[in-house]
């Protein structure tokens, strides 16, 4: 995938503050949009994506051992390696069942 955006380690972690504060119905809060977004070997373990805009991200090799992407936007997403057995992908866009 060509022009993915790059993300700072420092702004990928205030995206997903945000995220959790959204999820918990804080108006300080923000539904995470990481559409297009290079997070190869991101280190997401245990991450709460619920509901997260995700399309056309790049997470080869990303450790998401643990993630909750339930609801999750994925369409164009590319998972190709990853280990997705401890993740909860249930009602998420994008992905074979």
């Amino acid at each position: 995938m060509t022009n993915l955006r790059a993300i700072t380690v420092a702004d990928l972690a205030a995206i997903l503050t945000n995220h959790k504060l959204w999820l918990a119905a804080d108006p300080a809060g923000r539904r995470a949009d990481l559409r297009g977004t290079d997070l190869r070997r991101a280190e997401m373990r245990g991450t709460d994506l619920r509901r997260a805009d995700l399309r056309g991200v790049d997470l080869r090799g990303a450790d998401l051992r643990g993630a909750i992407l339930r609801g999750a936007d994925l369409r164009g997403a590319i998972l190709r390696g990853l280990d997705l057995s401890y993740v909860d992908l249930s009602g998420a866009l994008g992905v074979a069942a």
